[in-house]
């Protein structure tokens, strides 16, 4: 299976706008896997940490949010139900990443190449569809975030400077647009995803600001002198009935979005080596991650409400349920804003580089699109290749992302769609399906029944967010003016 496979790769790749490279296979195996490809390094430890920069990010932040929306009760039960239903669905997708046999069957390079390898036909399509689609929303999620906590750094130092005054109010539209200035620029770097150093960088930023929101809520519960919060979440009376149904809906949402990963488990597990078999590392390396994310989600989540009770904020760092210190409330959302930047474009880059692939193959002789102009950059040894289409169509995507965020500049309500969209479809649905097929499990055995009672249950619980999240952007939009709404 060496050339012929490897061709096969390359050209699944390239449609849906994965940049790959081709080794022809060798005799010798000490270099090269099974495929012709460079030999794996990666290891569970490896694996395992992929994962946890991958998981823990701006969705940490509302986690405190969520937990007082649900109580005491509920709301550390739900993230731990999330958890396992995560880490369960995530070892059957561990078992997809080979088609047929673990051990020898042929290597899925990413989860788009396993569902069109074991499901096939217009399943390929909606997969690829929601992706994208999630993708797109994270984009949206991802500058409104970053907004917010450009904002954030203003409003902290201009309180700090009126000794709590001012009030400070501002808008935001300013700062999104100052985001989208600067994702323009970094749009225009081929292959950016493929520069090492920057998940390095979003997993130091993204612990640094964790590590100070975490750090801060146990400060407050210090100076509280005590726990805040009850067993049943924000009471009736600080919101009302509905209020209170919609809100722990979304709250669903909110905690799913924390955990979505299972979109680039196929991708961490080609990284790891073989022997032995890849599935088996990975499900170490799936619970081991699990358990750290799950504990420090806890710890945030759980501080945070027990800070604030009732009144805990949407993004733990910029709802200015903190005030002081202040320089380390600028540090922190620095940091985020650093994570954000780049992490919209290692998003970004999948839906670039695929319509840019599906646009040569549509006028492959138009000069627009395939012609490249070298220029030369002072300093740097090879010269930049600017190409028009790509120019202009990232320029219009990085638009348009930010337009809508400055028309819906709602954090929580944004996450909690993006946690719903994708949870159900990526996370249990394909999974589960895959590995019914991969594992030929007969219809309406105990297995199957169980795998698609665990399915329906899953959809339930996304659709029930999604009307949460949805009907939370209805409410919001009854007292925000597009581009005019301060806070």
């Amino acid at each position: 299976m060496g050339e012929n496979a490897a061709t096969r790769n390359h050209n699944n790749h390239q449609a849906f706008g994965v940049v790959s490279i081709d080794v022809p296979s060798q005799d010798t195996s000490e270099c090269f896997d099974d495929d012709g490809r460079i030999k794996r390094t990666g290891t569970v430890w490896t694996a395992s940490a992929h994962i946890i920069t991958a998981v823990i990010g701006s969705g940490v932040l509302s986690l405190a949010w969520a937990i007082a929306q649900l109580g005491w009760i509920a709301g550390p039960a739900v993230m731990f139900l999330f958890s396992f239903v995560t880490c369960y669905t995530s070892s059957l997708l561990s078992e997809c990443y080979r088609t047929g046999d673990s051990v020898s069957g042929k290597r899925n390079y990413t989860y788009m190449d396993a569902v069109r390898s074991i499901l096939g036909g217009y399943k390929v399509k909606a997969c690829g569809l929601i992706q994208y689609l999630n993708l797109f929303g994270i984009s949206i999620g991802y500058t409104i975030a970053a907004s917010i906590s450009m904002m954030a750094i203003k409003r902290s130092n201009c309180f700090h400077e009126s000794g709590g005054k001012n009030p400070c109010h501002m808008s935001s539209n300013i700062y999104m647009i100052m985001f989208g200035v600067s994702e323009i620029l970094l749009s225009q770097i081929p292959d950016f995803d493929q520069i090492w150093w920057l998940s390095i960088v979003a997993a130091v930023m993204s612990f640094t600001y964790s590590g100070i929101g975490l750090g801060l809520g146990i400060a407050k519960v210090a100076e509280n002198g005590g726990f805040r919060g009850s067993l049943t979440g924000i009471s009736i009376g600080t919101v009302t009935q509905a209020q209170k149904i919609w809100r722990s809906f979304q709250a669903l949402g909110d905690i799913a979005f924390a955990y979505s990963f299972s979109v680039i488990l196929i991708e961490i597990q080609d990284t790891v080596r073989s022997p032995p078999a890849e599935s088996k590392t990975m499900r170490k390396a799936t619970k081991i991650s699990i358990v750290v994310t799950t504990a420090f989600y806890m710890l945030c989540g759980c501080m945070g409400y027990a800070s604030f009770g009732d009144f805990a904020p949407g993004n733990l760092l910029t709802g200015f349920g903190f005030y002081n210190p202040f320089w380390l409330l600028d540090i922190a959302n620095a940091a985020i804003v650093i994570h954000l930047v780049g992490a919209y474009q290692v998003f970004c880059q999948p839906i670039f580089a695929f319509i840019e692939k599906l646009a040569i193959q549509r006028w492959p002789d138009s000069y627009f699109i395939t012609k490249e102009f070298k220029i030369r950059i002072p300093g740097y040894r090879y010269p930049y290749k600017l190409n028009l289409f790509r120019l202009v169509w990232r320029t219009i995507f990085v638009i348009f992302t930010t337009v809508i965020s400055m028309l819906l500049p709602f954090f929580n309500d944004v996450v909690g769609i993006l946690g719903a969209l994708g949870f159900w479809p990526l996370t249990v649905y394909f999974p589960v399906e895959m590995y019914i097929q991969q594992k030929k499990i007969a219809s309406w055995s105990s297995r199957w029944i169980c795998l698609k009672m665990l399915s329906m249950a899953c959809l339930l619980v996304t659709v029930v967010a999604l009307a949460g999240s949805i009907v939370g952007v209805i409410f919001d939009l009854k007292v925000y003016e597009p581009f005019k709404t301060t806070y």
